[in-house]
């Protein structure tokens, strides 16, 4: 047995105390796996050390030597896996020290080429706890130098080591996981970051090919992609167009530039909601590039691009490096993709509102001129034709009319150069419902020669808003018209009057009538014109007529716009 002196303990002791410091102060585990088994070689004065390491399972993970040459590492067939006095010592969780190894019946060999080792110490690392001691790892020791065997003081001493290498392995694995967890905090604000710069920058335009761009550019920078692309789906159909490249290889991504919904990768992303990623695209038979394959692209990504539940477009990247996409990477490209859609169908809302807008203003403009120019030109052909009748019996006549007509011409030149100004007819300019209506009367009887009456309330409907009196108006004007036109009559009534929260405009005539079974309020601009301008102010028509029993016309506006509050009752 060795004795050792006073002053050799201490300085043992000491050494110890040191290296013990210097472990629970280091937070780099590799760096402290590396010393644990040197300081545990030179505290045992061991020819050859060894540190395994388990993982959460108990397997054996890691096996760092200390000793061998690393000619010597390298040949052997396998490092050790865990079996023969390693395997008891994991088993028992208690120290093992042996004189003679190949004497020991636990043992199982060593692996083909290893050293020959004879004295042996091992010592399991436990970290204890309320719950129950935990295996970390194990300290092998082998050949004790200038002695046949380790003795009971290196046992104390490496098992002493060993509890401040537990504190050690606990304190760098905690270490590890805080880095791990700042650097995934940091990702993910990153991650927050890029979301937010693309939604800010998207939301403020509604030009798709500049959506398309700005989130393509972003997306490729921040993952470092060499190429990526945007298919759409075309409004209406079962496909997909790509719409935007972008990066290296262009013309092998364009090979296919068109895909069905549920073909290919494009396809079958925007068919699912789901996002695909491979990185083994030239084994995967569904994803049909082949150009994109044989350009050396290893790992591609296609994520969906939703707007309200719906895929309108599929954007993919693309990359040569064996890249590996993490979750973390699809969610944010998930998000991204959503943010696009949404910006993209809002984008072509805005556009679709804008045609619809040109399309109401077409047919508003429609109206307005036949409601007003066409049914003005329409009374002066009256005028001239009654002085073309009256020219040879009655001159004086013919001429009145045609000095009407030429100022009829007039009124109707002023009303276009006015409606081209400002594309509103000038007809209720700084008048009331009532002075209007007299004066549309007043050409009536003058161009028809047939009687007419207006009775309407003294305050001429002051208080009706400009809109509801002009729907009024232009109504009674067509359907004037029509009775010039068609009904032949002799006589026909205007009444303008009001009821609770309503104004009503009743033209009849005692003319031909017709059936209006065989009739259509959607054919011809003139009942059309009727229904739509009350409609457009919240009110109504009703026609009712018989054939040889003349037509009546009665429509309704409310007296207040919908979003005209009702005056309040005097107490």
């Amino acid at each position: 047995m060795v004795i050792l002196t006073r002053e050799q303990l201490e300085d043992r002791l000491v050494a110890l105390h040191r290296g013990s410091l210097e472990l629970v102060s280091n937070l780099s585990l590799e760096s402290v796996l590396k010393r644990i088994v040197s300081l545990a070689r030179e505290q045992a004065n061991a020819r050859y050390a060894a540190l395994g390491v388990l993982d959460d399972d108990g397997e054996l993970e890691q096996f760092i030597p200390v000793g061998m040459t690393s000619d010597e590492i390298n040949q052997m067939d396998h490092p050790p896996i865990g079996l023969g006095l390693i395997g008891a010592l994991q088993s028992e969780q208690r120290t093992i020290r042996v004189a003679e190894l190949a004497a020991d019946p636990r043992r199982v060999g060593f692996p083909l080429h290893h050293p020959e080792m004879h004295s042996f110490l091992g010592v399991p690392i436990l970290a204890h706890s309320r719950s129950g001691d935990r295996l970390l790892g194990q300290i092998y020791l082998t050949d004790k130098l200038n002695y046949p065997e380790f003795t009971e003081a290196d046992e104390r001493v490496i098992e002493t080591l060993a509890a401040y290498a537990a504190v050690a392995i606990n304190n760098a694995r905690m270490y590890e996981d805080l880095l791990g967890r700042d650097r995934t905090l940091m990702k993910r604000n990153e991650d927050l970051a890029l979301v937010n710069d693309v939604a800010a920058s998207l939301s403020n335009s509604l030009d798709v090919d500049d959506i398309l761009n700005q989130t393509l550019t972003r997306v490729m920078a921040y993952l470092g992609v060499e190429a990526g692309e945007i298919f759409l789906v075309e409004e209406g159909t079962n496909e997909l167009h790509l719409a935007l490249h972008r990066g290296e290889a262009a013309e092998a991504f364009w090979t296919m530039d068109h895909f069905n919904i549920g073909e290919g990768f494009i396809g079958m992303v925007a068919e699912t909601g789901k996002p695909m990623v491979t990185m083994t695209p030239q084994q995967d038979m569904r994803y049909l590039r082949r150009a994109v394959v044989d350009a050396g692209f290893r790992c591609i990504a296609c994520i969906p691009m939703m707007a309200r539940g719906n895929v309108v477009g599929v954007m993919g990247v693309a990359t040569r490096r064996e890249r590996h996409l993490d979750q973390r990477e699809i969610h944010l490209l998930t998000a991204i993709g959503t943010w696009a859609g949404i910006t993209i169908e809002n984008a072509r809302l805005n556009r679709q509102a804008r045609r619809l807008a040109v399309l109401e203003e077409r047919e508003r403009i429609g109206m307005d001129l036949h409601d007003g120019i066409i049914q003005s030109i329409y009374a002066v052909g009256l005028a001239l034709d009654y002085a073309r009748l009256a020219v040879d019996e009655a001159p004086e006549q013919a001429r009145s009319k045609i000095e009407q007509a030429i100022q009829g011409l007039n009124a109707t030149i002023r009303d276009i150069r006015s409606y081209i100004l400002d594309l509103r007819p000038r007809q209720l300019s700084g008048d009331t419902l009532m002075d209007s209506l007299k004066r549309l009367v007043e050409e009536f009887r003058i161009n028809t020669q047939a009687e007419i009456t207006l009775t309407g309330p003294e305050d001429g409907l002051s208080g009706l808003p400009t809109s509801h009196a002009t729907a009024l108006f232009h109504i009674c004007q067509e359907a004037l018209t029509n009775v010039a036109k068609h009904s032949k009559a002799k006589r026909a009534s205007v009444q303008v009057w009001s009821a609770p929260e309503r104004a009503l405009l009743e033209v009849s005539d005692k003319g031909l009538g017709f059936d209006l079974s065989k009739m259509s309020v959607t054919l011809g601009h003139g009942l059309s014109n009727m229904h739509t301008r009350a409609h457009k102010v919240s009110g109504d028509v009703e026609i009712t007529s018989e054939p040889g029993e003349g037509t009546t016309v009665l429509a309704w506006v409310p007296l207040r716009r919908s979003d005209e509050k009702p005056p309040l009752s005097p107490n």
